[in-house]
């Protein structure tokens, strides 16, 4: 049976360098989603040989991440497998990859049963696009943009740090209150976004916020997810203010570029589900989808 732990803030210092090894591209597969949803989903976290397991329940299932690190990896699956059959239940792991499925189909040829996970797919976008809002199928994002400035003649962006940050709290809470946060996945969603909050330096966030006569209306944090993406955890504004989602969008995507170069994506993680965010995400026209799936182990 693997020795899990409930993760704390302090396991970054050994979870990272194992996730940056991996370079996976799934939103979950980072430090900061891990943490700020363990409450939600209960993960905890071991180190088995060289790589980073997650275990984690959903729905009443355990389940497991495909595990991040390098060398021997069937070894690591086995003792995986082990764990599961020690626990009493299924062996099965969420959110995996069709390059993870591709190495899994190797290790163990025709012994796992792979269901599709749309509503975890991550969208991901070409960063240069979002910063430029370039071609006919984003016209619309353009004329957004346009009719901010029109609307809002003191506007202003700005990195958050220290000492804005509690500004984007309370405008935060505001929104909650206008978007009904009791709602089941909005609530869940409040208490990684709180986590995030909490604990924003040590987590190593990034974010951007735009004012309007001096007042907060629109904020966004992310980080580097692995080697050409980076990964958007949150992003809030006033839908009443027409154009503020599409201004945080561009305005953050510009600062990524500036200070990540070499960045070629922008990954804006999943829709959970929820009809409004999939319209959103998919009016931005994501370049390609970061596909996921349920793999459950077939036992002989």
């Amino acid at each position: 049976m693997i020795n899990f732990k409930e993760i704390e803030l302090s396991d970054k210092t050994w979870m990272d360098p194992l996730l940056a090894t991996a370079n996976l591209s799934g939103c979950h597969q980072n430090f900061t989603n891990i943490f700020a949803w363990s409450k939600t989903y209960h993960y905890c976290v071991a180190q088995v040989n060289n790589y980073l397991v997650v275990k984690g329940v959903i729905n009443d299932t355990p389940y497991y991440f495909y595990p991040a690190g390098t060398g021997d990896l069937k070894t690591v699956f086995e003792v995986m497998r082990e764990d599961a059959v020690s626990c009493g239940h299924d062996f099965v792991l969420a959110g995996v990859s069709p390059e993870d499925m591709t190495v899994m189909n190797r290790v163990y040829p025709e012994r796992f049963k792979y269901t599709e996970m749309r509503e975890s797919f991550d969208y991901v976008y070409l960063l240069d696009k979002l910063v430029t809002l370039s071609g006919n199928k984003l016209h619309a994002k353009r004329n957004y943009i346009n009719r901010f400035h029109k609307g809002n003649q003191d506007w202003s962006f700005e990195p958050i740090n220290s000492e804005n940050l509690a500004e984007c709290w309370e405008m935060n809470l505001i929104w909650c209150q206008t978007t009904h946060c009791e709602k089941d996945e909005i609530a869940k969603e409040s208490c990684a976004v709180r986590r995030c909050f909490q604990n924003f330096a040590a987590l190593g966030l990034e974010g951007g916020l735009i004012r309007v006569e001096g007042r907060v209306i629109a904020f966004t944090m992310g980080e580097k997810l692995n080697s050409d993406t980076y990964v958007i955890h949150i992003e809030k504004a006033f839908a009443k203010i027409e154009g503020a989602y599409q201004m945080i969008n561009r305005e953050f995507a510009t600062f990524i570029q500036k200070n990540y170069p070499q960045l070629i994506y922008v990954n804006r993680e999943e829709d959970m589900g929820l009809e409004g965010l999939r319209k959103a995400k998919s009016s931005y026209h994501p370049d390609k989808m970061e596909e996921k799936y349920l793999a459950t182990y077939l036992e002989s």
